[in-house]
């Protein structure tokens, strides 16, 4: 059988940063591109692609619209683990989980986000 005794090709996951620079999904979890908007470096929605996870993503879109910051949605258990988040949805914040298993609001996203502005 030729499925049998083949080794697979490991192969280096490579992960955009919300700058756009590619790094290794380790280096995305420990630090971020260090380009920052207004003091924040990146906005991550963690989530298996449910509809809380998509409504916090929504939230936090209406959250951040007109200051200059990008939002990603990760749905990759691998990478989500990474970040130690054991329940969905996750927010993420200059790479620091500051709410799990919550859907906020825009005003909650909104503070959270002025406080780390102000750090």
């Amino acid at each position: 059988m030729a499925l049998f005794g083949k080794k697979k090709e490991e192969t280096k996951a490579e992960t955009t940063c919300c700058c756009g620079n590619s790094q290794s999904a380790s280096e995305v979890t420990s630090t971020c591109c260090g380009e920052k908007v207004n003091g924040i470096c990146c906005i991550k929605v963690l989530g298996s692609g449910c509809k809380s996870c998509h409504q916090l993503y929504e939230n936090t879109l209406k959250a951040v619209e007109g200051l200059g910051i990008k939002v990603e949605y990760i749905t990759d258990l691998q990478k989500i683990m990474e970040y130690g988040a054991m329940s969905m949805p996750a927010l993420v914040i200059n790479e620091k989980v500051v709410s799990v298993g919550r859907i906020l609001k825009p005003c909650e996203i909104t503070e959270m986000v002025k406080t780390h502005i102000a750090e």
